[in-house]
C-alpha cells in the first residue's frame, strides 16, 4: 500500500472512531486518496458521503449536518479550494461547532516554491483554530486519534492537514475499516448539566429578566419559569417555548416597563436585538452570565457582575412582575397582528410568522441572518415545552453566506416532520451554488421559503437608511439585483413557486412536494423604514 493510500485510510479510521457519520468531499486530484478512502467507507455503510463542486458551499453543508448532531467533516484539494473552506471554518469557531476540514496538501519538498496549487496551508484558517499538519508518514494510531477527539470533546472545530505524495491511487478496495462508534452529540448547553458542584443560587430579588440568545437550551426557560421572571428568548435559542416567553420583548424594552429592569440573566450568545444590547450595557443593571455560548471567544461584550455555569433559584411565588409583562406582551401583540393585517401587501412579517406557524413538532427551520431572524423574533408563536422543534441559524458570525446549504445539510442530519428555511433574496443569491447536487447525492425534503425585496433590506431600518442618504443608499447598501428567482430555481431543476399574498402563501406551506423546494414571496422594500417605524411606535402607544 502506498503512503498516501495508508495515511488516508488511516485518517478517515480516526474520524469515524471520533463520531464522524457524514463525509462532504469536494472533488480535486490531491486529495485523491482521501476520496477513494471515503468511498469505501461509504459504501460499508460506515459515514454517508455527499459531494459538492464548490468548496464554500460543501462546508456549510457540512456545518449544517454538524449542527443538528450528525457530525460531518469535509475534505477538499490543496491552494484556494482550502481558502473557500474559510466562512464555514469561522462559523464552526466562534459557534462552537465540532466541524472537521480534512485538506489535501502538497509535499514537504515542495513548500516555498512554485509548484502548482501549493501555498502554505498550516495555520491558514487563522491562530483561532490551529492545524494539525501532517506529513506522508502514518503517525501512531494513539496519538492521531488523540489529535482528532480532544477538539470534538470541548466541541470546537478541527483542521487536518495532510501532505500527500504520488502516487494518489490506491492498489486496491478498501475492506478492512473499524465500525462506527455510536457517540451522543451533546448541545453546548448541556456540558454543565452535571457539575452540581458549580451550582450557583440567585436570589429571587429585584426585577429580573431572563435574556436567552442563540444555543441558551431549556436552563433559560426552566429559570423563567421557576422565578416568574420574563422570557427573551430569540429564536434560536432553544428557549422559545412555554407560558414566559415574552413575542414582543424588544419592543417592550424600549417602553417604560423595559426602564424599570434592575437585573438581567443571561444565557446563551444574544445577538439578535439593539435594544437587549442597551439593556445589557446600562449601568443601573445588574448582569448575571451564563457560559457565552460556546466558541473560541467566550468573553461577553458587556459588563458582568456574577458568573455561573449553573443557577437555581427559589420558586417565585409573587408573580405581579411578569404578569404586567404578559399582559403588555398580549396588547402589543394584538396591535402588532393588526397593524400588519391592515397592510394592503404581503410583508416580511407576514412571511415569518407564517413560516413559523407552519413548523409543526419535530419539525427543523433554520433561519438566515440580516431581516428573516429579526422578522421571526416578532413573530414566533408561543411553542408548547416538549414540542421539539428545532430552529438553528449561524449566529457564531452571522454571516449570510453558506445558508442554504446549511439548511440541506440540516435538514440531511435531522429527522424531522418538516423542514423548512427562511430566507432573505439576497442570502439565498449569496449561496445559489447550495442548489447544485449531483444526480446520486442525497435529496432532503426541505422547503426553501425566499423573502424577495429585491435587496438589502435590513439597511433600510438603520442609520443609513436615513433620508438624507438617500441619494446613494441604494446603490451602497439597498443593491437591488433584478434576478429572476424562478430562472434561478429551473437552472438546478429546482421547484419553485412565487406568491405575492397571504393566501398564497398559507397554501404553498400547507402542500409541500417534496424533495427541495422553493417558495419565493415578494414583499416591498421601499415602505420598509416606515413600516418598522410605526411598529416601534405601538410599543409607547400601548
Amino acid at each position: 500500500m502506498n503512503e498516501s493510500t495508508a495515511l488516508a485510510r488511516a485518517v478517515i479510521s480516526r474520524l469515524v472512531e471520533a463520531g464522524v457519520r457524514e463525509i462532504v468531499l469536494a472533488p480535486g486530484s490531491r486529495n485523491a486518496p482521501l476520496a477513494f478512502a471515503a468511498y469505501d467507507a461509504a459504501e460499508t455503510g460506515v459515514v454517508r458521503l455527499h459531494t459538492r463542486i464548490d468548496e464554500r458551499t460543501a462546508g456549510f453543508l457540512a456545518l449544517g449536518l454538524t449542527k443538528v448532531g450528525s457530525r460531518a467533516a469535509v475534505i477538499c484539494t490543496s491552494g484556494t479550494a482550502v481558502a473557500n473552506l474559510h466562512p464555514a471554518m469561522l462559523e464552526a469557531t466562534h459557534a462552537g461547532v465540532p466541524l472537521v476540514a480534512v485538506t489535501a496538501d502538497r509535499p514537504a519538498r515542495l513548500r516555498g516554491t512554485g509548484a502548482n496549487q501549493t501555498t502554505d496551508q498550516v495555520g491558514i484558517f487563522g491562530h483561532l483554530l490551529p492545524t494539525v499538519d501532517i506529513s506522508g508518514l502514518v503517525p501512531d494510531e494513539t496519538v492521531l486519534l488523540k489529535a482528532i477527539s480532544e477538539p470534538f470533546r470541548q466541541g470546537l472545530p478541527l483542521h487536518l492537514n495532510l501532505r500527500l505524495d504520488d502516487p494518489l491511487v490506491p492498489e486496491d478496495r478498501w475492506t478492512d475499516m473499524p465500525a462506527a462508534t455510536e457517540r451522543e452529540e451533546r448541545p453546548g448547553w448541556r456540558r454543565f448539566e452535571n457539575d452540581a458542584h458549580q451550582e450557583v443560587v440567585i436570589p429571587l430579588g429585584p426585577r429580573t429578566v431572563v435574556v436567552a440568545g442563540d444555543d441558551a437550551g431549556p436552563p433559560a426557560r426552566q429559570l423563567a419559569e421557576r422565578a416568574s421572571w420574563p422570557l427573551l428568548a430569540e429564536p434560536s435559542s432553544g428557549s422559545r417555548t412555554g407560558t414566559h416567553a415574552i413575542r414582543t420583548y424588544r419592543l417592550l424594552l424600549d417602553a417604560d416597563l423595559g426602564t424599570e429592569i434592575e437585573r438581567v440573566v443571561v444565557y446563551g450568545h444574544p445577538t439578535l436585538s439593539r435594544p437587549v444590547s442597551r439593556l445589557l450595557a446600562r449601568d443601573d443593571v445588574e448582569v448575571w452570565s451564563g457560559p457565552s455560548g460556546w466558541g473560541t471567544w467566550t468573553q461577553r461584550p458587556f459588563a458582568v457582575d456574577h458568573d455561573f455555569r449553573r443557577l437555581s433559584v427559589a420558586e417565585g411565588a409573587d408573580t405581579t412582575w411578569f404578569d404586567r409583562w404578559r399582559e403588555a406582551d398580549a396588547r402589543l401583540g394584538r396591535a402588532l397582528d393588526a397593524l400588519l393585517a391592515a397592510e394592503p401587501d404581503l410583508t416580511a412579517y407576514d412571511v415569518a410568522g407564517a413560516v413559523a406557524l407552519a413548523l409543526p413538532r419535530e419539525g427543523l427551520l433554520v433561519v438566515g441572518a440580516s431581516n428573516p431572524i429579526r422578522d421571526l423574533d416578532l413573530m414566533v408563536p408561543r411553542y408548547e415545552v416538549g414540542g421539539r422543534r428545532k430552529v438553528i441559524a449561524n449566529r457564531g458570525l452571522s454571516g449570510i453566506d453558506g445558508v442554504v446549504s446549511t439548511a440541506v445539510g440540516a435538514a440531511l442530519g435531522r429527522r424531522s416532520d418538516r423542514s423548512l428555511a427562511l430566507v432573505g433574496d439576497v442570502t439565498f443569491l449569496h449561496d445559489s451554488n447550495g442548489l447544485v447536487l449531483g444526480p446520486d447525492e442525497p435529496r432532503p425534503d426541505l422547503t426553501i421559503v425566499v423573502t424577495n425585496d429585491d435587496g438589502g433590506s435590513i439597511f433600510a431600518t438603520l442609520e443609513q437608511g436615513a433620508e438624507e442618504y438617500a441619494e446613494c443608499y441604494d446603490r451602497l447598501f439597498g443593491t437591488p439585483h433584478g434576478v429572476d428567482i424562478a430562472s434561478l430555481c429551473a437552472a438546478t431543476r429546482t421547484p419553485h413557486l412565487k406568491v405575492t399574498s397571504r393566501v398564497e402563501l398559507e397554501q404553498a406551506l400547507t402542500t409541500p412536494n417534496g424533495g427541495i423546494e422553493v417558495v419565493e414571496a415578494v414583499v416591498r422594500r421601499d415602505n420598509r423604514r416606515d413600516l418598522d417605524a410605526r411598529i416601534r411606535a405601538l410599543a409607547e402607544a400601548h
